[in-house]
């Protein structure tokens, strides 16, 4: 399926590409400067640049990404791209090996650059050190914390979003003391969506933004309490971004759910 799998491809600044007539720019990176730019025409002479020729099983696995990007407005990392080409009815791509021989420079990196979608991160790739507010910053009552709290005679950093620097020290009353700044008390409710976060972390590598957690939820404990109303009654700053505060997660990447 592939050719030439151990071509090195360079894409030198300021490179172009031409399709139909047309200079289509790239970044040093041979990824899209304007990803509106990205059309099925565009994706073969990417491809061709790499020593690839698309077929079915390629644009089963392109399509699956830009999908899951016009739906969520990031890309998925590999083993949520695995779970969306399955959904799609693709389990035949989903192992190593399939996604390997289709796209022998990664399917997340070579995949995502030809599919015209942004490169993926785990959180785990992100620095979390770098995201901690360089200096102390006011906060007013009822704030999530920022910079820096104590909490049974300990000291631990948050970044300017409120969510743990070091997530290791996370513990469940440490989520109490973080939501009760916040003005809320835990409830059985509050932890079920808790607990379906961090699983879901510590599955895919990745803090899911709301569309995402609304989706799996319903899929895992049904639609009632997987809806908006519900999640936002629980966390009403954003059942996402507030509840990966109480989790002891990463914010979620690509998250507007306030």
């Amino acid at each position: 399926m592939a050719q030439n799998s151990s071509q090195v491809v360079s894409f030198p600044n300021g490179h172009s590409l031409e399709v139909a007539g047309k200079q289509i720019a790239l970044r040093p990176d041979g990824r899209l400067h304007d990803l509106g730019d990205w059309s099925p025409a565009v994706a073969d002479a990417l491809a061709a640049k790499e020593g690839l020729t698309l077929m079915v099983q390629h644009w089963k696995v392109l399509q699956a990404m830009r999908d899951y990007y016009a739906s969520y407005n990031v890309s998925p990392v590999k083993k949520l791209l695995k779970r969306a080409l399955k959904d799609a009815g693709n389990a035949a791509l989903t192992s190593d090996v399939a996604l390997d021989e289709l796209f022998p420079g990664g399917v997340l990196v070579q995949g995502s650059r030809i599919a015209g979608v942004p490169l993926s991160l785990l959180d785990a790739e992100l620095e979390r050190s770098s995201l901690a507010v360089a200096t102390a910053t006011p906060v007013t009552p009822k704030q999530y914390y920022m910079d820096e709290f104590q909490f049974n005679d300990e000291s631990f950093k948050v970044t300017q979003l409120g969510n743990l620097v070091d997530l290791h020290r996370w513990t469940p009353q440490l989520a109490e003391h973080m939501a009760l700044r916040e003005d809320i008390v835990l409830t059985s409710a509050h932890w079920e969506v808790l607990h379906f976060l961090r699983a879901f972390y510590f599955e895919y590598g990745v803090t899911p933004m709301v569309k995402i957690l609304m989706k799996h939820m319903t899929d895992e404990v049904g639609a009632e309490r997987a809806s908006r109303e519900h999640l936002y009654n629980l966390f009403p700053k954003g059942p996402s971004r507030q509840g990966s505060r109480f989790a002891g997660l990463p914010e979620p990447q690509g998250c507007i759910d306030g």
